[in-house]
């Protein structure tokens, strides 16, 4: 097969080759999955140059978002419940491995692909999604009727924030950074958008809420906390996913007391480990809402990206914010590309 290795770091995405690497050995747990389109994350950039908080040992392959067609299943030991999945289905999920040809997957890494769903928008569906529901339902609580806010709602997690919360029946502020930006959140249902380089932001988001009272949530990837306090409700409740902005905030205490604010963290990956049974119910009622067609894909359409060698080109318009959703890279069927 072909992929992307990490034999050493590297500076950035320009330094990444695609290589003829052996297809990966699954073991008796694991799905081997032929990849059709992978996803772009801001982890990878991190990750490929080792700076990421969970680095494999050297050599590995990159990326982690893919959505594919199995190939082969693991066994069914004797007494183990049935396979989840069969030969020829389709499935998108995230493992190690993303940018190559061919995958290998443990079933609690894979969901399957929704009914009328292509590839490309299924494989950016596994981080962001979750991500955003638990951020707002299993941490926040969001209820029908209040009015969240959320950031960089043009981004990956952002889009699926706003559409989740308009699922639920709140009213979405949004902010984003450029016009393009502003309208895309608009287009994926966005009530009121707002320019955070504004540097009057939080008064004017204030002003728009009933008797100018607040937003009663906040979902946060960018670290705008300290001054999302400014036109937070009573009650308010703040969720903090990332920091893509770059640098980690700071808040005075007093404001959180003042307005009776809830700060709280929201590490979706570490669900898998310390409460397992969250992530079941989180795609249960995810898959529910793609059904009833309340949530759709977010690929990125300004540009095209076909082919592992415009994983680096991806990955720049990534880095650079000069993108939306989720950048895919569509990755062409090699006859081959064989086990």
């Amino acid at each position: 097969m072909r992929g992307i290795q990490i034999s050493s770091y590297v500076s950035g995405p320009r330094d990444l080759k695609v290589i003829d690497l052996p297809s990966p050995t699954p073991n008796k747990s694991q799905y081997t999955i032929r990849v059709h389109t992978t996803a772009t994350n801001f982890f990878d950039l991190l990750q490929i140059r080792g700076k990421y908080q969970h680095q494999p040992p050297l050599p590995w392959t990159a990326g982690a978002e893919f959505a594919g067609e199995v190939i082969a299943v693991p066994e069914s030991p004797s007494g183990q419940k049935k396979l989840k999945y069969n030969v020829g289905d389709r499935v998108f999920g995230a493992a190690q491995g993303g940018y190559a040809e061919i995958v290998v997957a443990i079933e609690a890494q894979l969901k399957p692909v929704p009914e009328g769903w292509s590839y490309n928008e299924a494989a950016g569906l596994f981080v962001t999604m979750p991500t955003s529901y638990a951020g707002l339902v299993t941490r926040a609580k969001v209820q029908k009727g209040e009015w969240v806010l959320v950031h960089a709602a043009a981004g990956g997690v952002g889009l699926a924030a706003v559409m989740i919360a308009k699922a639920l029946g709140a009213t979405v502020v949004a902010t984003a950074g450029t016009e393009e930006k502003l309208q895309v959140a608009k287009d994926f249902g966005a009530d009121h958008v707002i320019n955070y380089r504004d540097a009057d932001w939080p008064l004017k988001v204030k002003a728009m809420t009933p008797g100018q009272k607040g937003v009663n949530v906040v979902y946060d990837p960018v670290g705008l906390i300290d001054k999302s306090t400014k036109c937070t409700a009573w009650n308010g409740r703040l969720i903090v996913i990332g920091f893509v902005g770059g640098e980690i905030e700071k808040v005075a205490m007093n404001k959180l007391l003042l307005k009776n604010i809830a700060v709280m963290g929201l590490h979706w990956g570490a669900y898998a480990i310390n409460e397992p049974e969250t992530t079941e119910s989180v795609w249960e009622e995810l898959l529910a809402m793609m059904s009833r067609k309340e949530i759709r894909g977010t690929e990125f359409t300004g540009r095209t990206f076909v082919g592992l060698e415009s994983v680096p080109e991806a990955l720049e318009a990534l880095g650079a914010r000069e993108s939306w959703g989720k950048v895919v890279v569509k990755v062409p069927q090699q006859s081959s590309s064989k086990l």
